[in-house]
């Protein structure tokens, strides 16, 4: 017998749109797989809502600000309701990018495992400390502070689908590129530029249960994966698997990279104590897998990575969120 499912998505964000075509796709998987699905745009009437239709579920298809920040995870153990994901603590962990390093630093004091991921090294800057206390007088430190100089990447330290993200080559750029991150953001992080083969590893389960579906491969046409094209048709390619020849020459090395791939993914979601699924970005850079983020709300639309990455391992988004969902049959 089905479950009723709350499909949370719309929200306020910069990522409504995306976050709109997502939560049409889950309603759709959803459906089926036989659950009687409930749609609900995050306005005043939410928790009025979701008292009265009491569904037995949440899943939320919400991006960026209140989506993965923690708010609606907060929102939702507040008034009792179980959901999909993770909770509210782990939500706002993996909401800043500036969190990577003592994430994995304390995971691997308490587990004394072999460290496998790596992460950009990176600075990161308020948006008062660089408006009202002086901060933007002092750019020319960047080069000195962020190891190799540049080229640096400028991003909002908070937020998804690449918006306000910059590849900054000298310091003339790197004011602007902020000024634009910040109108995104309350801070910004200027990190090391990383070349190298793009990835997107989704995981599935919690803790040692959870295992990585094979990593989906990002080539844009032309510049950068960023905000323009994510949202234009056929500016971007995709290979889900990765290829091997984008690894090393021989299939060998290729798959022993792969699986150094997954295992950094793993290291990381493990880190955060992330649940049920998220998605980790990262490069290889020829030699580590880098990290960047953590999205505890992975993108659901027909072109989104983690459907891609289901469909690679043989695996129907309905299929797994089925499964999701009937943990609370």
């Amino acid at each position: 017998m089905g479950l009723k499912v709350a499909v949370l998505m719309g929200g306020a964000s910069f990522e409504r749109e995306f976050s709109l075509a997502s939560g049409k796709n889950v309603c759709a998987a959803l459906e089926e797989a036989g659950h009687k699905v409930v749609p609900l745009d995050t306005t005043s009437d939410l928790v009025p809502t979701l008292r009265s239709e009491r569904p037995d579920v949440c899943y939320s298809a919400l991006h960026g600000k209140h989506g993965e920040d923690g708010t609606i995870q907060s929102l939702l153990e507040f008034v009792g309701i179980p959901f999909i994901g993770s909770p509210s603590s782990v939500c706002q962990r993996a909401w800043n990018k500036d969190s990577m390093h003592s994430e994995m630093a304390a995971y691997r004091a308490i587990t004394g495992e072999a460290p496998i991921a790596s992460w950009p090294q990176g600075l990161y800057i308020a948006r008062d400390a660089f408006k009202d206390m002086g901060a933007a007088t002092a750019l020319d430190l960047v080069e000195e502070r962020v190891i190799g100089g540049y080229p640096v990447a400028v991003k909002p330290a908070h937020g998804g689908s690449a918006m306000g993200v910059h590849r900054v080559d000298s310091i003339d750029q790197l004011g602007e590129a902020i000024l634009d991150a910040l109108s995104f953001d309350d801070a910004v992080v200027i990190e090391q530029w990383i070349d190298g083969v793009e990835m997107a590893v989704s995981v599935l389960g919690t803790g040692w249960d959870a295992y990585a579906l094979p990593p989906v491969e990002i080539v844009p046409k032309s510049g950068l994966y960023d905000t323009e094209a994510r949202i234009t048709p056929g500016a971007v390619e995709y290979f889900a698997p990765v290829r091997n020849a984008s690894l090393a020459p021989e299939e060998g090395d290729a798959q022993a990279i792969r699986a150094e791939i997954e295992r950094a993914a793993l290291e990381v979601y493990r880190a955060y104590n992330v649940r049920d699924l998220a998605r980790i970005d990262l490069i290889w850079d020829g030699a580590q897998a880098r990290v960047f983020e953590v999205n505890v709300s992975p993108g659901m639309t027909e072109n989104s990575l983690f459907p891609a990455a289901c469909k690679a391992a043989g695996l129907s988004l309905s299929g797994v969120l089925n499964e999701l969902v009937s943990q609370y049959a």
